[in-house]
């Protein structure tokens, strides 16, 4: 199957592209301060590169269940299901060939401002149970903003957990985002095991990971800590609060994040090696690119304290995310 490109904008304040293959969201461009228009996620310029290479998820849907699920195993009901592990013993967003490896299904909708895009994950897809189907919606709005809602109904009881895995960088991938400041709307976060698993506990933030005042994430804490790979529990907080905000001071464009999900995943691109080569030909380094990926928690089903993740017949999955982009000079 080709891979298909389609582009949502508003001119003069936002511009997505966005691919058939994985829902893959190419180049989000938006005005700086100088009202030049700006790249602010990681990728390729060809759109082959995504499919001939391997990447860390640059800019893609990513489920039947995004994050971490442990030992690729989970029950429902007192059944077993045993999923295809794809690093370690853990399976990963979804697994070896997860909904950003396949394609989708793509329509304009009649008000022009928003494509949906539709997949049936067949029953026993990557070992999860029940035939899903899901569609996804990307809108984008005169904010300048991007809005995210995912929709997803199964024929039998599933684990789901979607998300969007953008790397973002406001200084359109000429700085690395060490001098980016983050605040986040979250006083706790979900311990992690050396696998990066959830122990079960929910901490409260310190150190490393106490973003509630806004800080560099190239601050010596941060550093010391080898980066950011955390799902933050976030604060509750009427719809029309941010639960995110990155920062670029160098041009002040401003990006805030508005989800209807309880958890953040922060993850700092601190893995990047400068192996693949992205955008303009340039080598993405360490910190290269952060994420922001708005979900449930990672391994929910082993821990029944955390948010459901379960979906079963008869209940549609919903959850709404908007990346909303601003400037000093345009508030």
């Amino acid at each position: 199957m080709n891979i298909k490109s389609y582009t949502l904008a508003i001119p003069g304040l936002i511009e997505v592209t966005f691919l058939n293959y994985g829902g893959i969201i190419q180049s989000l461009r938006t005005p700086d301060n100088t009202g030049e228009l700006v790249d602010v996620v990681l990728g390729f310029e060809d759109p082959e590169d995504y499919r001939r290479c391997t990447h860390p998820y640059f800019g893609g849907l990513i489920g039947r269940y995004a994050n971490r699920i442990k030992n690729s195993h989970y029950q429902i009901d007192g059944r077993d299901f045993t999923l295809v592990p794809n690093q370690g013993t853990t399976s990963l967003h979804g697994g070896a060939i997860g909904l950003d490896k396949k394609f989708w299904e793509v329509s304009a909708n009649p008000d022009q401002t928003s494509y949906t895009l539709r997949l049936v994950s067949p029953d026993g897809d990557q070992g999860h149970p029940g035939e899903l189907q899901i569609e996804v919606t990307y809108r984008v709005t005169p904010g300048p903003a991007l809005t995210i809602h995912y929709e997803a109904r199964t024929s039998a009881p599933t684990a789901i957990n979607l998300t969007n895995h953008s790397y973002f960088n406001l200084s359109g991938g000429v700085d690395s985002i060490l001098d980016h400041e983050l605040w986040l709307g979250a006083d706790r976060f979900t311990e992690v095991d050396e696998g990066l698993v959830p122990t079960g506990k929910i901490l409260p933030v310190s150190g490393a990971t106490d973003f509630r005042t806004p800080q560099k994430i190239g601050r010596d804490a941060v550093i010391l800590n080898g980066g950011l790979d955390y799902n933050f529990v976030l604060n509750e907080a009427p719809p029309s609060s941010a639960q995110a905000r990155l920062t670029y001071p160098r041009t002040g464009l401003r990006l805030e994040v508005f989800t209807t999900e309880p958890g953040l995943q922060v993850y700092s691109g601190h893995k990047l090696n400068g192996k693949l080569r992205g955008k303009r030909n340039q080598a993405y380094e360490k910190f290269a690119g952060i994420c922001l990926e708005a979900q449930h928690f990672p391994d929910s089903p082993h821990h029944d304290h955390f948010p459901s993740t379960i979906l079963r017949p008869g209940e549609t999955f919903q959850a709404t995310t908007t990346y909303k982009f601003s400037t000093s000079s345009r508030e």
